[in-house]
């Protein structure tokens, strides 16, 4: 749109490639960094109880019967699993219905502003701006009422019990799952860009071949991955265990 030299977008391709892989590093240390505060949480809420109470780790896991063979736990466990694949599935659809609004948008600035095309009009950029910024702070209410009400709603049915199960459950999926978008995401997006180099075309396909289709249809998919779901099953995680704490204390 710039029109900017060739060489411009292949350096900016190179950059944007880099700037993949060091994200997926980052994201790393940041998902690690949530599980370890979900621990840390959850130590510290077990510690202030069992001081107060005067009772061991051990009196305290007996008392509640936190093991494998309490049903509450073992519904607790599956309900945390199964709330981070939740979560990243609304998170995901959300960016879908955002990005058709957007395109609905921007084909309607095409077929009134006939002049976008040719240069002598300017688009509306404000009101995409808009679409984008509204969609993402509607989108989220749903999500983010789930990792509150979840925990609260799982301490009145289950107990203590089926809480522990639900932060076991939630941490150690989300974690795996969180390094698993950050990293496919990343892939994806890169395999988009190597074909595109054209550099191993006899091997990979060139660019309109049908695997460049394919790596867009994966890049496609990829950039939610990397840019929302992943990221937001952090605040998933550490929301899950400061609610979880606070409704196990009252």
């Amino acid at each position: 749109m710039a029109k900017l030299d060739k060489s411009v977008r292949e350096r900016t391709d190179q950059l944007d490639a880099l700037g993949n892989t060091t994200a997926a590093t980052g994201k790393g240390f940041a998902i690690g960094s949530a599980a370890l505060t979900a621990l840390a949480l959850l130590a510290a809420y077990l510690e202030e109880i069992i001081d107060t109470l005067k009772v061991s780790v051990s009196q305290f896991m007996s008392y509640y019967d936190v093991t494998l063979m309490n049903p509450k736990v073992l519904i607790g466990l599956f309900m945390g699993a199964a709330m981070a694949f939740y979560f990243c599935a609304l998170t995901m659809k959300a960016v879908g219905r955002s990005a058709g609004a957007m395109v609905e948008e921007v084909r309607r600035q095409f077929r009134e502003k006939p002049g976008i095309m040719r240069g002598e009009e300017k688009p509306d950029y404000a009101r995409c701006v808009e679409i984008s910024t509204v969609g993402a702070q509607r989108e989220m209410i749903l999500p983010s009422l789930i990792a509150l009400v979840v925990p609260v709603a799982v301490g009145l049915i289950f107990d203590v019990a089926g809480v522990l199960g639900l932060l076991a459950g939630g941490l150690t999926t989300g974690f795996v799952l969180a390094i698993m978008m950050a990293n496919a995401g990343g892939a994806w997006d890169n395999a988009k860009k190597f074909i595109e180099e054209g550099k191993h075309k006899d091997e990979y396909g060139e660019k309109g071949s049908e695997q460049h289709k394919a790596t867009i249809v994966g890049d496609t998919v990829g950039d939610p991955f990397k840019d929302t779901s992943g990221p937001s099953l952090n605040i998933l995680i550490k929301l899950m265990s400061m609610v979880s704490s606070c409704s196990l204390v009252s």
